[in-house]
């Protein structure tokens, strides 16, 4: 019987986030197998995986901030603000320095309203802006509140021939729903001369990061998957109960302890029984996992 928990996957680049899904699913055994936010195809890096009853903790871990390292070209504008698009227009670059650059960047830290890339998976009238856009439809999206909580430039350097083009190598933490596609489409637009992603590579989903992360191949070796209350516990504050309020907690029952926030409860055993929440001055259940 395969044993619910997570499988924390080094994305290749080439392939989908729900090919990887399909291979895991081989790996181990069972078609219950979910992602928490997928990856272009392009990027690479932290891609979570959910095997069993720990596809139920995959949208609780959405939600939480996530690391990138992305490369963004500055000079080209492209209709997918990454390299997999056509280029819509391209202007000479290399006039901008990197103080230039680097203040401009520094102001989409914080909380921002940023409109999603026209390619994204937000649906339009229930259908995915993407596929409107492989339709020929005009997609305009509305913009979202998003927070970067912190954004390092590392390098600036031409690119192109005969370097009229900008590179710029960055680092940033944003909350979930950003996109990176979007600031270097927003940055290029900011310096007038547009801009687009040529790599990302996503480096954290919350407290998971390429320290824990596996390769493909790896998995092929060893598909083991990291046991749910080990993922509970990284993810989310812990609670340890006696046997009493376990057995409650089996049953979602709500209990009279403190919570700061989401936490996770656990048995005097260590298993992982559920995701609570303080509410109406109380711990109220928000999934139960047993």
């Amino acid at each position: 019987m395969t044993r619910p928990g997570l499988v924390v996957v080094d994305k290749p680049a080439g392939i989908t986030s729900h090919g990887v899904v399909a291979r895991v699913r081989r790996l181990v055994g069972t078609r219950k197998v979910g992602h928490a936010g997928t990856l272009d195809p392009m990027a690479t890096g932290v891609l979570v995986l959910g095997v069993d009853r720990a596809t139920r903790l995959l949208g609780h871990l959405m939600l939480t901030e996530k690391g990138y390292d992305a490369t963004i070209r500055l000079g080209v504008a492209t209709t997918t603000d990454d390299a997999e698009g056509e280029v819509t227009a391209t202007a000479v670059a290399s006039h901008l320095d990197e103080a230039t650059v680097r203040a401009a960047l520094a102001e989409f830290v914080g909380d921002i309203e940023q409109v999603p890339t026209a390619v994204s998976a937000i649906k339009v009238d229930g259908k995915r802006a993407y596929q409107r856009v492989r339709d020929g439809e005009e997609v305009a999206l509305v913009a979202r509140p998003v927070t970067i909580h912190s954004l390092d430039v590392h390098d600036v350097r031409p690119s192109g021939q005969p370097g009229e083009h900008l590179d710029v190598d960055v680092s940033l933490r944003c909350s979930s729903g950003t996109y990176v596609r979007a600031v270097a489409r927003d940055l290029g637009a900011a310096l007038g001369v547009g801009g687009h992603l040529t790599a990302l590579r996503r480096t954290a989903v919350g407290p998971y990061g390429l320290d824990v992360a596996r390769t493909l191949e790896e998995l092929e070796e060893d598909p083991s998957v990291l046991p749910l209350a080990v993922a509970a516990r990284a993810a989310f504050p812990a609670l340890d109960l006696d046997a009493a309020d376990a057995g409650h907690v089996r049953v979602g029952r709500a209990l009279e302890v403190p919570l700061a926030g989401l936490t996770g409860l656990f048995d005097p055993d260590g298993e992982f029984l559920a995701l609570y929440e303080p509410r109406d001055g109380l711990a109220r259940p928000v999934a139960v996992f047993v």
